[in-house]
């Protein structure tokens, strides 16, 4: 048994009801039971399943569809949700409460008798045709809400709400609007507090701040309507509370933005005679409902704006990159090997060929693959790059092809594919050796016929895509071993192109080593005036296994630990680099004829190469690349 002494209880699976249902064939706030004098009401709140009443046998429905709300009698059974197996609360009106049989019932803020009135949400079109046909009404509302209109800015916005509520309610001597916080959704948060200018003020009135009544905001939250209270001094010394002052009446109307209550518009006459009544909360009802369209429209021309802002920079940064990558002056090598390659280019730029470039690790594939597309006459369409290393086969082909809305679990939306966005330009597909049988078979059909099929999709979309694809592995072994597709092999392999490792083009090193350093240098502001010889010759000697990305990366902690002003020396080089240089000095021979110079520089070799395996004979063989016979000829030739 529950008995209700509140003029509105809600109904609802939501925690914030007077009355909590827990049957998830409730909705959130499914209905309210509304006491009008000495009478109920139940209301449906627009419920999914809808509210019935039976009465004397009969099953009165109470819906959107039919009628909203039914006046309650005493012995009817209320029945929510599900209409098989409802929910069932027997009323009983005695000494006007209401007793229901329900599993639990919420602590809602209670003002008592200080609540005058409410309105709902669905009052508002009851309210809006009484004002409609009211003409002094009528021009007062439509004046009031002119300032609302062409406001764009969050804070104008909030300014003309406070100056139309003033204009609306004579009596008003504050206005406040609290917002709902963006991060913390259950909290609401001060946006404006407003004084009239024009309102005399007792001089026995000290400061006066303007703060949320925790207790109207919580009474406005449960029963999602406008409330109107009276005599709230006496909450401002019992309460948590709210608005200093002596506050007579107070109107808190809620900011709708569908079921959600995104802010509350709060007025009080704190300083003024006599207290609002009920046609000063339907016009401030009126009010709120186009001041919440009002500020929510404010609000996302404030994100549009910082969005476009965002959009702008990165629209700069991206043209300018796309200059750069237009020429192929950002491809360092002045060596044969390059030049062979940048003959390559030339010729391949403007066809529709599939261009497959080769190489090892860092050597730069994807800067040629670009270098391909912005110097093409596809250059105005999009560059997309996709490792295919990087994905699981699942998403693999859904980044690749897109997919429909529902074709797997977490497809809550359609999703456009590579091939799509990159309609019309250029796909790059790194280590495309790492591709899945299954996929190599579908991109072999793009390839042929030029279309693609989404995931979950029934019918095929037509695509313009050139196909630039790079690997690290033979794709020769590859297709041997049955992991690549022979077909796909001949498709890709129409104009391969192998980068040469940096090792083989070591007349490049001291180039890139200064491209790179005059970038990092000033990108971290760093004046360096270069590197010293010795240290230039210790970066050409080492054959740097893991190319320019390797080269690139020593460069970068160089000039992160350089002292401004100073030159690089060798002693600045990481210790694998250093290795090298020390050991051309350890093994520098005494001066003599060549055959004793050679013959010391060929016994400090053994020597370290019986060290380095143990002194085991047969790995130093290996290692050295002669038999065990011819080894141990040169151990008994140098005594060792």
């Amino acid at each position: 048994m529950y008995e209700l002494r509140e003029p509105v209880a809600t109904l609802g699976r939501g925690p914030a009801n007077t009355i909590v249902l827990t049957d998830y064939h409730l909705s959130g706030e499914h209905g309210q039971i509304v006491r009008e004098g000495q009478s109920y009401v139940y209301r449906d709140l627009r419920s999914t399943n809808g509210s019935a009443v039976e009465r004397g046998g009969n099953r009165l429905a109470v819906d959107a569809t039919r009628r909203h709300e039914i006046g309650l009698e005493h012995g009817d059974l209320l029945l929510l949700g599900d209409p098989k197996k409802p929910v069932s609360l027997r009323i009983r009106i005695l000494k006007s409460s209401i007793t229901g049989e329900v599993p639990a019932i919420g602590a809602g803020a209670d003002l008592g008798d200080r609540l005058i009135a409410s309105r709902s949400i669905v009052d508002l079109p009851a309210v809006t045709h009484t004002i409609e046909h009211d003409p002094v009404s009528a021009v007062r509302v439509y004046k009031a809400l002119q300032r609302l209109a062409a406001r764009l800015d969050q804070q104008a916005t909030l300014d003309a709400v406070a100056e139309a509520m003033f204009e609306l309610l004579r009596q008003a001597t504050h206005v406040a609007v609290l917002l709902r916080s963006e991060n913390e959704k259950d909290r609401f948060v001060l946006a404006l507090s407003r004084e009239r200018a024009s309102m005399p003020r007792p001089a026995t009135a000290g400061p006066d701040p303007v703060k949320a009544s925790r207790a109207v905001l919580r009474r406005v939250l449960a029963d999602r309507a406008a409330i109107l209270t009276a005599n709230a001094q006496e909450e401002v010394a019992s309460s948590e509370s709210i608005l200093g002052g002596q506050i007579l009446s107070m109107i808190a109307v809620p900011l709708w933005r569908g079921d959600e209550i995104t802010g509350i518009i709060q007025a009080d006459n704190r300083y003024s005679a006599g207290m609002f009544d009920e046609n000063d909360l339907e016009v401030a009802l009126l009010l709120g409902s186009q001041a919440a369209l009002a500020v929510d429209n404010a609000t996302l021309v404030s994100r549009l704006r910082l969005a476009e802002e965002r959009a702008r920079g990165e629209n700069v940064y991206l043209k300018r990159r796309e200059v750069q990558r237009q020429r192929f002056d950002n491809i360092i090598g002045d060596s044969a090997a390059m030049k062979a390659v940048f003959a390559q280019l030339e010729k391949v730029v403007d066809t529709r060929a599939t261009v497959c470039v080769e190489g090892e690790t860092g050597t730069g594939k994807e800067l040629i693959a670009s270098a391909v597309h912005y110097k093409s006459n596809r250059k105005d369409k999009m560059f997309v790059a996709q490792n295919c290393a990087a994905l699981p086969e699942n998403l693999l082909e859904s980044e690749l092809f897109g997919h429909k809305r529902g074709a797997f679990t977490s497809a809550d939306a359609d999703k456009k594919g590579l091939f799509e966005i990159a309609d019309g330009g250029t796909l790059f597909l790194d280590e495309m050796g790492e591709m899945p049988l299954s996929l190599q078979a579908k991109l072999l059909r793009v390839l042929q016929e030029g279309t693609i099929r989404p995931v979950g999709a029934t019918s095929e979309k037509q695509v313009d895509v050139r196909i630039i694809c790079a690997t690290n592995r033979d794709l020769n072994v590859e297709v041997e071993k049955g992991r690549f597709r022979q077909d796909l092999f001949y498709r890709l392999m129409v104009f391969p192109i192998r980068l040469p490792p940096l090792r083989e083009r070591g007349g490049d090193i001291p180039m890139l080593a200064k491209h790179f350093l005059a970038r990092y240098a000033d990108e971290y502001r760093v004046d360096l005036p270069g590197f010293t010889p010795e240290a230039l010759d210790a970066l050409a000697n080492y054959p740097w296994p893991g190319n320019i990305r390797e080269l690139e990366n020593e460069i970068q902690r160089l000039v992160i630990q350089a002292d401004p002003g100073c030159w690089l020396e060798v002693t600045d080089l990481s210790p694998r680099l250093r290795k090298v240089e020390g050991t051309v000095a350890r093994i520098a021979p005494k001066k003599g004829t060549l055959k004793e110079m050679v013959e010391q520089v060929e016994r400090w070799l053994l020597t370290e190469a019986l060290r380095e395996n143990g002194n085991n004979k047969t790995k130093t063989a290996v290692q050295l690349g002669i038999t065990r016979e011819g080894l141990h000829k040169k151990l008994a030739k140098f005594s060792l």
